[in-house]
Parts: structure tokens; C-alpha cells; sequence
């Protein structure tokens, strides 16, 4: 739901500090709550991306990059304001990025002490900071790396493309004339999505199957699990853990089809009439249950499994 009416003055990039426990009533994915004294710097990111920062009580570090869609007024709260979000460009990093680079210099020049690392205070308790067109995409290439690992996807597809060349180094940084092109070929880019995605998915289930339990390696180590969007894509599912379940490849086609789902209490839930007794004694959990990230930050939010149970469980002909 929209309130009031969406003002629009530029276009921008910025940081938005959001922690998973909060003051405000912020909807992960969906909309950012802040104070007045931020809507200037809000308004100019209409249309454009921001990254969010988790603090102590998060990831502490960059984890995500948006588009802000609009702004309204809080209609509850006075002097508050909510930042809606395109739901379906949410992206999760592959990797949470410190506040520091590689050579130990704050990614952000405005927090940047006599070392030429972050400070403590100042601007950094600042809820909503800019960002210079170098300062977000050095992020982003950082947060957007590859990473390795016996949970990682093989990345053949890229090849030599110009899809992910700006990811080839060590957080270097995009060229500002070219972070148009970033925006349309990368960030835009369902197959680098869809990768990272996997890759963030199957790091947070440690490759374990959240249905069965079971985690099923191949011969490399790989997990064989598969990562599957709670709300698809096709309704504008975001590509963030929270709207993630690592499953095997049969439970996923099930998953997708609505004969199964999951409970307010991460209860899983069966189509009686369309799973045989024997099937669901085979393929689920003895637990009835999901089988949990270890960080409560990557547990599928309420929110997905709502519109999963809603408009998916059940519908298959």
C-alpha cells in the first residue's frame, strides 16, 4: 500500500543504513522508514540505486543494492517518511562488504579519518549518506566478486563478457562514464542475478536442502542443491537470501508448483490431495519443520512465505 502522493527530484546513489532489529518500520525489500531530516538526499535516489549498510546488530558491513521508486509520507508518524523500493531489483552481495577496502581506506571519502580509514561518529551514524559515482560502484564491484568455495557456482557463462568485467579485480572500481551501462548490464542482468543468487542461497543453507535435510554433494563437493525464489521472479521476487530456500531439485519443482510451502512457524506444509502419503515420507524433513540458516538474518521473511502460501500453495491443476 502507497500513501500520499510521490514526489520526485533527481537522480542519485546513497547509502541506507538499515539493522535487522529497528526503531523504525522499515519492510525489508519493500520500504525504508526514515526521519525528515533525510528526505532531500531520499528524494534525489527516486529512480536511481542505493546500497545498504547493516550495522553491529546485522552484518555489519554493505550487504545490498536497490532502486528507490518513490516517496511518501509516513500517515502515522509525523516527520516520517517511507522510501518504496522496486521490489524486484533487491540484490544481496555475495559477500558483506567491510567498511574499509583491501588497503584498509574507507570505501566512503566522508569517513574517512587522518589514516585514511573509517571513523567512528561523525558522518558515519548518519542513517542516509551519498555516494559519488565511484564510491557506489567500487562497492558494488566488491560486493558483487565471485567468490570460491565448495558452495560457489561455476561461473563459465560469463567468460570473457563484458557482463561481470568490472568484478575481474580486487574491488576495483567502475569508471563513473560507464556506470550507465553498469546499471543496464549488470545490475539489470537476470543471468548475473540469477547466479549470484544461487551462490548467496546455497552459502546460507551450507548446500543442505531446508525441506529434506539432506545435503547431497557431487564428486567436486559441490552441493547439489538448487536455490529456489519464496516469491518468483515472474511476481517481482527479489534475488535477497530472505526470499531464498535451498532445496534438491525434485522439492524445488514441487516448491514452484504449490505442493508445498511453509508456515508462519517454518512448518512445512503438504497438498494432501496432490503429494501420496509415501512421496512426502521420502522426500520431507521427519521434523515437519525447515531445516534453518544458522544466521537468523538469512531466515526466509515472513512476508515471501505469506505470499508463497497465498498465491502459489494449493493452485496446481
Amino acid at each position: 500500500m502507497i500513501y500520499g502522493h510521490a514526489v520526485h527530484l533527481g537522480m542519485a546513489n546513497a547509502v541506507f543504513i538499515q539493522n535487522p532489529k529497528s526503531i523504525y518500520k522499515d519492510r525489508p525489500g519493500i520500504a525504508y522508514h526514515f526521519p525528515k531530516r533525510y528526505l532531500r538526499t531520499v528524494q534525489e535516489c527516486i529512480g536511481d540505486w542505493v546500497v545498504f549498510y547493516e550495522g553491529k546488530t546485522g552484518a555489519l558491513g554493505y550487504c545490498a543494492v536497490q532502486r528507490v521508486r518513490s516517496v511518501t509520507p509516513d500517515p502515522d508518524q509525523v516527520d516520517h517518511y517511507f522510501a518504496w523500493l522496486d521490489l524486484e531489483t533487491r540484490w544481496d552481495f555475495e559477500r558483506v562488504v567491510p567498511r574499509n577496502d583491501a588497503m584498509g581506506v574507507a570505501f566512503e571519502r566522508s569517513l574517512r579519518g587522518p589514516n585514511g580509514k573509517a571513523i567512528s561518529g561523525g558522518a558515519s551514524v548518519s542513517a542516509v549518506r551519498r555516494l559519488t559515482f565511484d564510491e557506489f560502484s567500487s562497492i558494488v564491484s566488491a560486493g558483487l566478486k565471485p567468490v570460491s568455495g565448495p558452495d560457489a557456482m561455476p561461473r563459465s557463462e560469463y567468460g570473457t563478457s563484458t557482463l561481470m568485467s568490472g568484478f575481474g579485480e580486487e574491488q576495483e572500481p567502475f569508471d563513473s562514464p560507464d556506470l550507465q551501462e553498469i546499471r543496464e548490464s549488470v545490475l539489470s542482468s537476470r543471468l548475473a542475478r540469477d547466479q549470484s543468487f544461487a551462490v548467496s542461497v546455497k552459502s546460507a543453507y551450507k548446500g543442505r536442502c531446508a525441506i529434506s535435510g539432506l545435503d547431497l554433494r557431487n564428486g567436486g563437493g559441490r552441493a547439489e542443491v538448487q536455490a529456489a525464489h519464496i516469491r518468483p521472479v515472474k511476481d517481482k521476487g527479489p534475488d535477497t537470501v530472505i526470499n531464498g530456500l535451498a532445496l534438491s531439485g525434485t522439492l524445488h519443482w514441487m516448491f514452484d508448483r504449490g505442493l508445498i510451502s511453509v508456515g508462519d512457524n517454518h512448518e512445512i506444509l503438504v497438498s494432501e490431495n496432490k503429494v501420496p502419503r509415501d512421496v512426502r515420507a521420502r522426500l520431507i524433513s521427519p521434523t515437519g519443520r525447515l531445516h534453518l540458516p544458522q544466521d537468523r538474518r538469512h531466515h526466509p521473511h515472513p512476508e515471501y512465505l505469506r505470499y508463497h502460501r497465498e498465491n502459489i500453495f494449493g493452485a496446481a491443476a
